[in-house]
């Protein structure tokens, strides 16, 4: 029996020798990457914190004290040491668990987090809540892959020491986000890493060295002096804000780092501790290339040391990815950047997800990676437009909500220029509800003076990107986390309006996005019933083709949308009709989310779930048509 299979919740962890602990980390390596490898995910980050995670399951009564992951998907093997190693299989699966912390799934899991930056703020409140029931317990926040570069940690490390809370931020740094960590902040932590000797007075140090770690551990300490480059570093940072500042130390020193964290939880105050980690621990492909290894498909790592691992499927694992919407956006900004010095492009620590780094290969002196700062990234867009230069504001459609203050304040109220554009609009599959672009166009049609369009495959999203540039004014583009195979006919497109891509006389699919390739097989399946449906592409979601609108009016309409119901493009449509006395003569039903989180699955199970694709769709349009057939419009 192995150790982990020994583990059936964290106190069992608490009994291991040092030796098995070693042990342990080894086993949740294997156990990570193999399970990864099947089922897709999230693989250097949280190889780089097993020899952490361990450690505070060992030293923490985790359960008890409330332990907080940001960035969430560094807790793989913190699952696995709280009583999920049976159902880790299911990782990321439909029914499965999570690929980040979630309360509803395990009560070890004292925080959910899947965006970033958040750990702080929750462990501040979690601390004050716990002080003011007189209860005793450690409260404990892991940040790492780069969210200290998000100005919400800065914030909620100011409150913490204003309060002089008890509690401990460990700073998991490895000089990551899923690309290398950029700006200031970034170079203050190198450094902390590189300084050699401690900024203490002389006097002070010892005694301080001592009380924390003990005379062996001093010991040990100057011997590794070399590789921890400096147990204390001024840290002048931190100490400002009110932290006792304790670090760097080796991340993967098991012994150290257990050493460490006891004497830290008989210490008072808020306290943090700086661990340095190598993202992509333990695996040597992960190791020379965390940023391919942040996220893998499938099958990807080509061998696992141990005969029970998974290998890769050879036809799966070699077959050719079709291109997606990203390859179409990054090959059509590139081509925008030629022809237009003005063009500039931003990203938020995604120069990789959102396409952004091949522009940064041609043009690097006009793409900035701003960090993990949405906030800064769209205010910063706003003064380039004000002065002239073209930004395309790259950005996850689920993180665009954290800088939607700034889209209307900096931008959209002074009708600058920018061009925002949302990747993973939409349905993304299994990456957790937190990941999910479902809510953009209900958020954003609310916004005046803000153009918004959807491509529905590659050709359309070169073109839409040109429009919007062409624009002179606040536009956004959203696209899904897919493929963009063709759709319709290539020639002669006309974005600026919307586009009726099969006539039909008994009912119109009126859809956005790349939904249009299943309304269109929904609509030959129905066909064969002797139905006649029409797909019609609006593309625009903001203002409404109204010559489209009305075209379409005279037959019943179904809007298919990858977005929440409530005020989504459906809504958007009905309001149009309604705001112009039309609405007694309209008969449209609506496709999309219910208002409900889409829980994490496979792109296509989502679809499914949701009855986006073609099946699902058919069967809309069927109980359509009858419900209507005895009531035809006035």
């Amino acid at each position: 029996m192995t150790i982990l299979e020994q583990i059936a919740g964290p106190e069992d962890v608490h009994n291991l020798s040092l030796e098995d602990l070693g042990r342990l980390t080894e086993e949740l390596r294997r156990r990570i990457i193999d399970v990864v490898n099947r089922n897709g995910g999230h693989l250097a980050s949280p190889l780089g914190v097993v020899d952490l995670t361990v450690a505070l399951h060992y030293v923490l009564d985790v359960g008890r004290d409330q332990l907080i992951w940001d960035v969430g998907h560094q807790c793989y093997a913190h699952k696995l040491l709280t009583g999920r190693a049976d159902c880790f299989d299911s990782l990321r699966r439909q029914g499965g668990i999570s690929g980040y912390p979630s309360m509803s799934e395990s009560p070890y899991d004292a925080f959910g987090t899947g965006h970033s930056s958040t750990s702080i703020s929750a462990a501040v409140g979690m601390a004050v809540a716990r002080d003011r029931r007189r209860e005793d317990h450690k409260v404990v926040a892991v940040i790492g892959d780069g969210a200290m570069t998000g100005g919400m940690a800065f914030e909620a490390l100011s409150h913490a020491g204003q309060l002089g809370l008890d509690m401990l931020v460990i700073l998991n740094d490895n000089d990551m986000s899923i690309s290398a960590n950029v700006g200031a902040l970034a170079r203050y932590f190198n450094r902390l890493i590189m300084a050699g000797s401690y900024k203490r007075a002389k006097e002070d140090v010892g005694s301080f060295v001592k009380t924390l770690v003990g005379e062996r551990m001093t010991r040990r300490i100057q011997d590794l002096e070399k590789s921890v480059k400096g147990f204390i570093t001024h840290g002048h940072l931190f100490q400002e804000l009110g932290f006792n500042y304790i670090g760097p130390v080796d991340g993967h020193d098991l012994p150290l780092l257990i050493e460490c964290l006891s004497r830290m939880n008989e210490m008072k105050g808020p306290i943090l501790f700086h661990c340095r980690t190598e993202k992509g621990k333990g695996l040597k492909e992960a190791e020379d290339d965390p940023v391919k290894y942040h996220g893998i498909k499938p099958h990807m790592v080509r061998a696992i040391e141990d005969e029970g691992g998974s290998r890769p499927a050879p036809d799966e694992a070699r077959r050719s990815p079709a291109p997606t919407f990203t390859d179409a956006f990054a090959n059509a900004l590139i081509e925008a950047g030629e022809k237009d010095p003005d063009v500039v492009a931003i990203t938020a620590a995604m120069p990789t997800g959102t396409g952004l780094s091949r522009f940064a290969e041609v043009f690097p002196d006009r793409c900035f990676d701003v960090g993990i700062c949405e906030q800064h990234a769209v205010t910063f867009a706003a003064g380039l437009a004000a002065r002239g230069a073209k930004p395309v504001v790259a950005i996850y459609s689920t993180f665009l909500q954290r800088g939607y203050d700034q889209l209307i304040h900096d931008v959209c109220i002074q009708d600058l220029p920018v061009v925002f554009a949302l990747d993973r609009a939409g349905l993304v599959g299994e990456d957790s509800p937190t990941q999910c672009g479902t809510f953009d166009l209900s958020f954003l049609r609310a916004v005046p003076d803000l153009s918004i369009v959807a491509p529905r495959d590659a050709l359309d999203t070169a073109l839409l990107l040109r429009w919007a540039l062409r624009q002179n004014r606040p536009a956004a583009l959203r696209f899904a986390r897919s493929g963009a195979g063709l759709i319709g006919a290539t020639e002669d497109r006309d974005v600026s309006v919307g586009e009726e891509l099969r006539v039909g006389h008994d009912a119109t699919f009126l859809v956005v996005g790349p939904c249009a390739a299943n309304c269109l097989e929904a609509a030959q399946l129905l066909e064969e019933e002797g139905l006649s449906v029409g797909v019609a592409d609006a593309r625009h979601i903001k203002p409404l083709d109204g010559d489209l609108l009305f075209r379409l009016a005279d037959r019943p309409i179904i809007t298919v949308e990858e977005n929440t119901l409530p005020g989504g493009f459906g809504a958007a449509v009905i309001e149009f009709f309604a705001d112009r006395g039309h609405l007694e003569q309209l008969r449209i039903t609506r496709v999309g989310l219910p208002d409900v989180f889409a829980r994490q699955a496979t792109r296509k199970e989502q679809l499914a779930a949701h009855g986006l694709d073609a099946r699902g769709l058919a069967e809309t349009a069927r109980k359509f048509l009858v419900r209507y057939a005895a009531a035809p419009a006035q």
